[in-house]
């Protein structure tokens, strides 16, 4: 039975998401705080598999729970909830580590689905076991979703397990930096402007914020780069975005 940990203040919506899971088989806790959350998840308790957390919250509101959760080595699959559906709210939570997003109100069959997806993808990464393959309209199968690159072919991203091996090290990696990414991939060798990345890989429009792709950007060098400040593979293109080049010219 999966465990879900429900991070929200409103007691009685705490009290009906508790009741709903329930229904659907989930063993549910309930706490009302963001140092009670980390608190939990610090301890030796029960395993966690999904943490549905509430923005506005006492104390540590949700987006600093998920990036201290992130930054000490949790990747526990995260939801936020929140009643702050402007675009910028929902890349600030992306880029502090969300895996998806939620605002309020939303429908219960949509929050099942969106956990349901969550458990699916933490399967994937911790048996090492993809889902089978399904058939193309031509009726091939679909290769395993992984990408290879660099000069020794050292670096492996797959985007369904969604971790990324760069020299036999394994980092995992959030469902948005993995969408980032994908999309840098797919236009390998030509500039991406911040515009289209909002566009095209967070749905939003002009005049959002594009401060955080440039985190996203500055976590995946992390990764990817030997030299994160002189990087090879995620280039900056001045006034416009990033480019992706997969064998840099010097390694040729």
């Amino acid at each position: 039975m999966s465990r879900v940990l429900v991070v929200e203040d409103e007691r009685h919506l705490a009290n009906g998401l508790r009741f709903n899971l329930e229904a659907e088989g989930y063993d549910v806790e309930t706490l009302e705080t963001g140092d009670d959350a980390l608190t939990r998840l610090a301890a030796d308790g029960p395993l966690v598999d999904v943490l549905v957390l509430d923005v506005m919250l006492p104390g540590k509101d949700g987006f600093t729970v998920i990036s201290e959760l992130r930054r000490n080595g949790r990747f526990i699959p995260a939801l936020m909830l929140t009643a702050r559906g402007h675009p910028d709210d929902i890349l600030k939570g992306f880029a502090a580590g969300a895996d998806d997003y939620l605002t309020k109100p939303f429908e219960l069959a949509i929050l099942i689905a969106r956990i349901r997806g969550l458990l699916r993808r933490r399967d994937w990464w911790r048996t090492g076991e993809l889902p089978a393959p399904q058939p193309t309209t031509s009726g091939a199968r679909e290769e395993p979703d992984r990408y290879t690159f660099g000069k020794l072919k050292d670096k492996t991203v797959d985007f369904n397990l969604l971790n990324l091996e760069v020299r036999g090290q394994r980092f995992p990696l959030t469902l948005m930096e993995a969408n980032v990414l994908r999309y840098l991939i797919r236009h390998e060798g030509r500039p991406v402007s911040r515009k289209a990345m909002l566009e095209d890989v967070w749905d939003l429009q002009e005049g959002t914020d594009t401060r955080p792709i440039d985190n996203f950007i500055v976590r995946l060098r992390r990764y990817i780069e030997d030299d994160p400040t002189g990087p090879r593979h995620l280039l900056t293109v001045r006034g416009v975005g990033y480019r992706f080049i997969a064998v840099p010219e010097a390694q040729r």
